[in-house]
């Protein structure tokens, strides 16, 4: 009932708006008309595929090796009485891959706890370092192994770029994980982190939105999140349902606006060819 009266609340606001546009409100600017049903197409959808995901409806998200890999090294670091290293990149809490990566190793974390593994986590940042250890120290309270969980678990080494890479690098190869995971943002450290773990043997899995450091990550890691798969990690790992059904809204806005540039291309393209006498440009071009 009260999703029905939700929708016809906004729809009679809707309704409402385009009533002040056709009389012309002067409070109306017209000229931003096209960007007003961006606007409502974007969120309208977003906040559909979100309420459909709560309310229990099924939604797909394709297997991510990458995701599907984290567990497995995980599993083969308890095996081998090994511990995990997690980098969670060399930048502060105002970068959204920080957040993610942060994100990642609370669940990271919980299967660390539930195997009793060993987790290392330096970081670069205080603030980083305070939002890894409740990251941490809630994953594992939630798995029910509050004893294990240690402070110092997740521990600052310096600001400086290299000086930080030399850090993790001694960390490598005096203590040789099993699994190295790098989740955040990264700089020219990539490549030196990366084929230190490789050199130990470790299973080693990237994920990281820095196009400039992917291809390093390709080339020396057994797998890597590429882009918008790094921040799909967390809807996959936690299988939220508000956070699947922001990732099908999102999905579905893409295909939109890619149906809707190749739609106008071939209008153009028509108008441009003399088939179509009406400059469709100016009704999409939003001053």
């Amino acid at each position: 009932m009260r999703d029905k009266q939700f929708w016809i609340g906004s729809g009679i606001i809707i309704v409402f708006l385009l009533i002040y546009n056709i009389i012309g409100h002067p409070h109306f600017l017209t000229n931003r008309t096209v960007m007003f049903f961006a606007i409502l197409l974007f969120s309208g959808t977003l906040i559909y595929y979100t309420r459909m995901a709560i309310m229990g409806e099924p939604i797909f998200l394709r297997d991510i090796p990458g995701l599907k890999a984290v567990e497995e090294a995980v599993g083969r670091s308890t095996e081998m009485g090994k511990q995990v290293l997690f980098v969670p990149g060399i930048m502060d809490m105002d970068q959204v891959e920080t957040v993610a990566g942060v994100i990642v190793l609370g669940h990271v974390a919980k299967m660390t706890a539930r195997y009793e593994t060993p987790l290392n986590v330096p970081v670069s940042r205080a603030i980083v370092m305070k939002a890894g250890r409740e990251a941490c120290k809630e994953s594992y309270l939630m798995e029910g192994r509050p004893d294990l969980f240690q402070d110092d678990m997740v521990h600052y080494l310096t600001d400086d770029q290299f000086a930080y890479a030399a850090g993790v690098n001694g960390i490598m190869v005096r203590e040789q994980p099993a699994a190295c995971l790098y989740m955040g943002k990264f700089f020219a450290e990539s490549l030196i982190l990366a084929e230190t773990g490789n050199s130990i043997g470790a299973i080693q899995i990237a994920g990281t939105a820095s196009q400039s450091q992917i291809p390093f990550f390709v080339t020396a890691c057994d797998y890597t999140l590429i882009g918008e798969e790094f921040f799909a990690a967390s809807a996959y790992l936690s299988q939220k349902p508000e956070l699947l059904g922001g990732i099908k809204g999102q999905d579905v806005l893409k295909a939109i606006v890619v149906g809707t540039i190749l739609f106008a291309t071939i209008l153009r393209f028509f108008h441009d060819m003399g088939w179509v006498s009406w400059d469709i440009m100016k009704f999409l071009t939003i001053q």
